[in-house]
């Protein structure tokens, strides 16, 4: 199965043909089609192509399914004997994609 290594959001991820990942938010609607053209690495089977950065002319293209907000996560902070408590927390807003074709 062809697979390949792609980066997007800071993030590097590896995908084949049919994978659902969720991704750092993307300015797309649902149901647009995404390309993805700083492939890292691409590979099937024994046969890897790796780039210098990126791979030329390579492009792992996607399906936007769905604009969604994380679970909240909480950040608590405190000072043994000093009575300071310090509570925050906050919501990624991400973007879930199915893979189309590497």
């Amino acid at each position: 199965m062809a697979y390949a290594i792609f980066k997007t959001g800071g993030k590097q991820y590896r995908v084949e043909a049919g994978d659902k990942i969720d991704v750092e938010k993307l300015d797309a609607e649902v149901g647009d089609t995404v390309k993805f053209e700083e492939v890292l690495a691409s590979g099937n089977g024994a046969d890897i192509q790796v780039g210098a950065p990126f791979i030329d002319g390579a492009a792992v293209t996607a399906k936007v399914v769905e604009q969604f907000r994380d679970k909240k996560v909480i950040a608590f902070k405190f000072k043994r004997r000093k009575g300071h408590h310090k509570t925050k927390g906050h919501r990624r807003h991400l973007t879930r994609l199915e893979i189309v074709s590497v």
